[in-house]
Order: structure tokens, then sequence, then C-alpha cells
């Protein structure tokens, strides 16, 4: 997605086993596993007048994924999708070699009603082999991904691996991604359960980290595997994210992503002279910044 108008950016700062701060990318820590970006959208209300409409842009060398708290969006893509995406479900975009897309307010909901948007747009880096693979989608209702409860708190694993499940959403890497809610302070205990790096957006409520509270708006990232000894405070909701990184540094423009500085260069000259695979019917583009 483009448009950063809903982005919650906070500075970083260094709290012991964890560093806390703005969403991905930052100064400090521009990945975690091979999660390269993430956009809050919201909580925001939508009033007449004021509906999401990004129009197409494109993508390379990584997937989109959507998720929802509350509101929709109609995602169309140079792929032939035209997906409906509601909260608790998931839309996962693999643009590969080049794909493009645009996010609208669907026409249900273009009514003269008055609704919230909150959810989460999110970058995952392919893999360097995966880098120039073939553009895919793929849709999981919330139904579809595995939910369980330990004590005061609910889980449902959005994508990858965690806890003994496995989401059935087809991921490229080693990597999670794991919606949590508490009704009640909930201690959890993450060694042994994931792989990788391990990251916390606090969407609402609070985590007691090394005696500090990082509150709502604020990410959490563990520097250390064995270093996730967390209180999830009554009432919060959580995503908890990360993965395996990638021995490759990532480079990243605008909405491109590459382990070669010469493919952005390339996705530049290609989306500035039209070269991109286009959205049927669809004529609007955003320019190249």
């Amino acid at each position: 997605m483009s448009n950063t108008d809903l982005i919650i950016e906070e500075r970083s700062r260094d709290i012991g086993d964890f560093l806390v701060g703005r969403l991905i990318p930052f100064r400090k820590k521009r990945m975690v596993g091979p999660f390269i970006f993430i956009d809050h959208m919201g909580p925001t209300p939508i009033k007449p007048g004021t509906y999401l409409d990004i129009d197409q842009h494109p993508h390379i060398g990584l997937s989109t994924l959507t998720y929802l708290f509350e509101g929709e969006i109609q995602h169309r893509d140079s792929i032939g999708t035209n997906q409906h995406i509601k909260p608790g479900s998931v839309n996962w975009m693999t643009a590969g070699k080049g794909a493009t897309h645009t996010e609208r307010t669907p026409a249900s909901l273009r009514q003269g009603q008055e609704f919230t948007m909150h959810g989460y747009q999110i970058w995952v880096a392919l893999p360097k082999a995966k880098e120039n693979m073939q553009p895919e989608f793929q849709h999981l209702d919330g139904s579809e991904l595995p939910t369980w409860r330990d004590g005061a708190a609910s889980f449902k694993l959005i994508a990858g691996k965690g806890f003994g499940k496995v989401s059935p959403l087809s991921v490229h890497s080693n990597l999670f991604m794991i919606d949590i809610q508490t009704s009640n302070d909930y201690d959890l205990t993450i060694q042994d359960q994931l792989r990788g790096e391990i990251g916390f957006c606090v969407v609402e409520g609070s985590i007691k980290a090394c005696d500090q509270l990082v509150s709502k708006g604020n990410m959490l990232v563990s520097k250390s595997e064995d270093a996730c000894q967390l209180s999830i405070q009554r009432g919060s909701r959580i995503l908890l994210f990360g993965g395996e990184p990638f021995p490759e540094e990532r480079h990243i423009f605008w909405n491109f992503v590459s382990s070669d500085k010469q493919k952005i260069e390339e996705a530049k000259s290609a989306w500035k002279d039209k070269l991109f695979p286009k959205v049927e019917n669809d004529n609007s583009y955003i320019p190249l910044p």
C-alpha cells in the first residue's frame, strides 16, 4: 500500500533485552525476520467522501499481507484477483517479479454510512531465490486459520508456523504472524515455540517487558530468542510476528524490495514507462516518487 497517512511512528529506544519503537523499517532495526514494512491503518472513522482509494501501484520482491480488525477493502490486481477482505480474514499477494494492485472501499460501504477502518498492511520480503517468481494471490477467511486458547489468552495463527500449529497460508520463508487477545493479565512464554527474530505490535492495551510498560501504538522487537518473557496486560491485543532473517541485505525504494539494487532501478524505469502488468479496466496510476 502506498498511502502513508495512517502510519503510527514512535522513536526507537533500548530497554535492556528489547528495542521498542516505531513500526518497521526504522533506523536501528530495518527488518524483523523477513518482515520489512508494517503500516498500521487507523483506527480511523471513514465518512462519505473520505473513502479509501489507493490507485494502481507496483511491487516487486515481496508479499503483501493485509489483516483487518474493522472495515473492509476491495483488492484488485494484475493477476486477475478481485477480492473483498473483511475483518479476521487475510489477503496475501506475492508480487515476485512484478505485480500491480489497487485497494478501495467496497461499493457496499459507499452508501452514505460511516464506519471505522483499522488494520495492518505488511510487506514480507521474498527469499533471494524467489524474488523473480511468478505473481500469485491467496485469500483465507478467518474460519480457515488455526485458533486456540491458553488461559486468559486467545490465539489466531495468521501466517507461518508457531506453537505447534501451521497456517494454511502459502508463505515462502520461515516466518510467523499471530493475533493474540487477552481477557486478563497473561504471561506469554515464547521460548521453543517460535523460530527466528520476534516482534510485537501493540494494537490495544500494553505489554510489560524488562520492567517497562510498552503501550498501544508501539512495536517491541526482541534482541534474543531466549529473552522473551513478557506479561500481556488485561484487555490487550498484540500482533506477534517474525521469523528467520535472510543472509543477504534487502534494499527498499517506494514499493520495491530486492536483494539487488539493479532490479529496483529496472522496476523504477518499468513503472515510469508503464511496462508493469496492469489491473484490468483501471486507468488510475500512482506516479513514481
